[in-house]
């Protein structure tokens, strides 16, 4: 059976090719196996030295001091991570927006049952969030804004640079979960004014289960360690470090680095081939900012048509709704509810998120099929 058209990006991105051959070195009794806390012998020294490199790598391309990299198994625990290890158990107030990951809307929601004044922001028309929203916001005991820059539905980029200028003068911590960034724009920690980012390998082309918490040294943002144990990653995060999948991560980290730019104006122009593709079809609606976004991302809600019997008829494409199932009922986004659109609307939401691997012969078979699918259900309901 012939693959459909993977245009799920945004989910996940398949290992890079030069990614997996550098992880298949770190794992057989010919490789680097060792344990990188294993400091009486050469296997252990040689996977601590692969490690540190691979922290290099990852704080090169937010160019950041390695020393401010943590280690965690992904974006939800850098999420976690940040937001839980900064706040109080009681007596601070968080602003964070209605639109944001999961992994935090679920922390801040679970703060909040612990006593934790959390502020929640409604974002912009465009899926933006304001800085004159951000700053409205702020109190007394305000400890944290935890704000994500590139929103995972919709692809539109929050200004966090005026943001962060602002929180950094009101002495108030700022938290950015950059997992659909890095790799898809500049990242500059100290311009950007973060105290913490989270970062994730498996949205840069590197292997699920890895990620990391750039965690700001000066001046010293301290972090209480939610996991406990040898009290690894300068106490911050114990547990045995997977030499292989953090060598993995390094190296896609070091590969979008060294590709990134081109890769974007690559993006663009498929991105334009994709929508014009659908010039002809009317009843379109973009989701999102059209111009702050990132280009692989794109949310589109069709007219007349249902997501889920779109997604049936479109077979030979790999796409997301932007309707969340919840057991047997289908709720629409609460990101495209966020943003206003009506429950219509949000029913009959897609996202379609392009990568490395993406061809313009599968955007132009992709836009052909939509057109073909959308038009034969519109004529049948």
């Amino acid at each position: 059976m012939k693959k459909p058209v993977y245009l799920d990006y945004a989910a996940t991105t398949p290992v890079d090719p030069l990614v997996a051959e550098e992880m298949a070195r770190h794992l057989t009794i010919d490789g680097v196996f060792g344990n990188p806390a294993s400091r009486t012998h050469g296997y252990g020294w040689q996977a601590e030295a692969a490690v540190e490199n691979a922290r290099r790598q990852v704080a090169e391309l937010i160019h950041a001091d390695p020393r401010e990299i943590v280690w965690t198994s992904g974006a939800t625990e850098s999420d976690n991570l940040a937001i839980k290890g900064v706040v109080e158990a009681s007596g601070s107030h968080i602003v964070t927006s209605t639109i944001e990951h999961k992994a935090v809307v679920d922390t801040c929601k679970w703060l909040e049952q612990r006593g934790v004044e959390v502020t929640w922001l409604a974002p912009q028309a465009d899926g933006r969030i304001s800085l004159e929203s951000v700053a409205a916001a702020l109190k007394e005991n305000t400890r944290l804004v935890s704000l994500m820059m590139v929103n995972n539905e919709l692809g539109c980029i929050t200004d966090i640079q005026s943001i962060g200028a602002l929180l950094r003068q009101r002495g108030v911590l700022f938290h950015v979960d950059a997992a659909q960034a890095a790799g898809k724009m500049p990242l500059d920690v100290a311009s950007l004014n973060v105290d913490l980012l989270s970062l994730s390998a498996h949205k840069v082309y590197g292997p699920k289960g890895i990620g990391a918490l750039y965690v700001r040294r000066s001046p010293d943002v301290q972090v209480q360690a939610q996991m406990h144990g040898g009290g690894h990653e300068r106490g911050m995060r114990s547990g045995t470090l997977a030499t292989h999948q953090i060598v993995g991560m390094g190296k896609a980290f070091e590969l979008a680095g060294k590709s990134f730019e081109a890769e974007m104006t690559r993006l663009e122009q498929l991105r334009t081939k994709f929508l014009d593709g659908l010039g002809g079809l009317e009843g379109v609606h973009f989701n999102g900012s059209p111009e702050c976004r990132v280009p692989g991302i794109v949310n589109l809600s069709f007219e007349g048509v249902e997501a889920e019997s779109l997604m049936l008829g479109l077979r030979n494409l790999a796409v997301s709704s932007g309707s969340a199932c919840a057991s047997a009922t289908v709720e629409p986004s609460f990101v495209l509810r966020g943003i206003g659109l009506s429950d219509e609307l949000a029913h009959r939401a897609l996202r379609f998120s392009f990568g490395r691997f993406s061809t313009h012969d599968e955007i132009e078979f992709a836009s052909a099929q939509i057109v073909d699918v959308v038009t034969r259900l519109r004529t049948v309901r």
